[in-house]
């Protein structure tokens, strides 16, 4: 959801002290403690109304309307936030620093090969799969696929953990679809140089791929993670990357899907760029889009402001745009053989690169044919997008965000989609 924390300098001395001092006193200064966390939501909608969402009484038999903001804001619980984590800062070093892995998403991989030539490549889909043993798998994907496109074939051995190849039986299987399953099924797309493994996605995932007995619907979701061109251990494998605005991938996925699965119900999940490639899709599509609703979140929208914010603050530059520009130029030099055959790449160049600014006007300007990286923020941002799609649609930010930084939101959540 959400949040704008209103943690001050002293209120967050206080509640830090007030969290160790509860550990071993009663319950009220639980209670205050608790309070303390409470961070404020507030919800932002189209003011000419949102689309009308049919639900189904269970009990009753019976449906009624239900207004799509009124249902969010009923739905949504009240954010409570570590005291101890009382800015945006520490809540992402937090998700880094944490101990322990404890939310296991076992996954098998597909290699596509993109169908359009304008945008000619292969990428990594991984489905979500039940538990298995992973060398066990691992020893029969390798004996038993020989359609591993990758690199000629090669097959890639840096995986993320819990995750093997399809071997071809199971490919088949999956390839000729279920013309009646009618089980609702996730498509995910991660955030930049991210990847299936990451934890922010497995959050996600785990309650609706593997419920539990006390999950109030006990319905379980189907889910498969599309992984941008080189990412999550996959290979590029020609010259093109992928950029804020590369729905291509995307689009044939979600193709496949309802050819295969046509009853199914589709539903879109982004993380941060992958948000932003999400809504740029939804926005494509419009009133044709295969999916039932989606959900995005963490989302930049405006790569241009997001950029100019980064580089405005020395934590901005210095820890963010570092950070996130490194991460990138490794998954440049991974893959250097084949970005490097775009001749307008110059090579010398991205070696200095630093800030994903940089990387932004080294590679993807080049590739793409901007002219410099603001042209590129222009086109590749997602907001324009937002006014042309028409399923539900969820947008769910922080405003004490150190990264998505939104100067030109005044809003936490938005649901948008058409008055009826």
């Amino acid at each position: 959801m959400t949040i704008y924390t209103t943690f001050g300098f002293w209120p967050a001395v206080l509640s830090t002290l007030l969290v160790l001092y509860a550990s071993v006193m009663p319950s009220p200064l639980s209670l205050l403690r608790r309070l303390l966390s409470r961070a404020e939501t507030t919800y932002h909608h189209s003011p000419n109304g949102t689309i009308k969402l049919r639900l189904k009484d269970q009990s009753e038999g019976t449906t009624r309307l239900v207004d799509f903001s009124k249902f969010v804001s009923n739905l949504l619980p009240s954010c409570n936030l570590n005291p101890i984590l009382f800015n945006g800062h520490l809540q992402t070093i937090w998700t880094v620093a944490k101990p322990g892995d404890n939310v296991p998403i076992y996954y098998k991989r597909r290699i596509f090969d993109q169908e359009d030539q304008g945008y000619a490549g292969s990428f990594a889909v991984d489905f979500v799969v039940d538990p298995y043993d992973e060398a066990e798998a691992r020893a029969k994907a390798t004996a038993e696929t020989s359609s591993l496109a990758e690199d000629g074939g090669e097959r890639d051995t840096g995986l993320p953990p819990r995750t093997t190849y399809l071997a071809d039986a199971e490919w088949k299987v999956l390839d000729q679809g279920d013309s009646e399953s009618i089980t609702p099924m996730l498509v995910v797309l991660h955030g930049l140089s991210g990847g299936s493994h990451e934890i922010y996605l497995r959050h996600v995932l785990y309650p609706l791929v593997y419920p539990s007995d006390s999950s109030p619907t006990r319905q379980k979701w189907e889910a498969c993670v599309i992984n941008s061109r080189g990412c999550a251990g996959s290979k590029i494998t020609s010259n093109i990357l992928y950029n804020a605005r590369a729905t291509w991938d995307v689009r044939q996925v979600v193709r496949w899907l309802k050819e295969r699965y046509p009853k199914r119900p589709l539903f879109g999940v982004g993380f941060s760029l992958g948000a932003n490639i999400l809504t740029n899709y939804l926005g494509e599509e419009g009133s044709q889009c295969p999916l039932q609703a989606a959900l995005i979140i963490s989302s930049p929208f405006n790569l241009e402001a997001a950029s100019l914010s980064l580089q405005s603050t020395f934590v901005g530059l210095n820890i963010y745009s570092r950070a996130m520009g490194s991460n990138m130029k490794k998954l440049i030099d991974r893959h250097s053989r084949e970005i490097t055959q775009n001749t307008k790449v110059d090579v010398e160049a991205v070696k200095k690169i630093t800030y994903l600014h940089e990387f932004d006007r080294e590679i993807q300007c080049p590739t793409w044919g901007y002219p410099t990286e603001g042209a590129y923020y222009r086109d590749a941002s997602s907001t324009d997008s937002l006014l042309a799609i028409r399923i539900p649609f969820l947008c769910i930010s922080a405003l004490d965000d150190p990264v998505n930084i939104l100067l030109f939101l005044s809003s936490s959540i938005w649901c948008f989609g058409q008055a009826v």
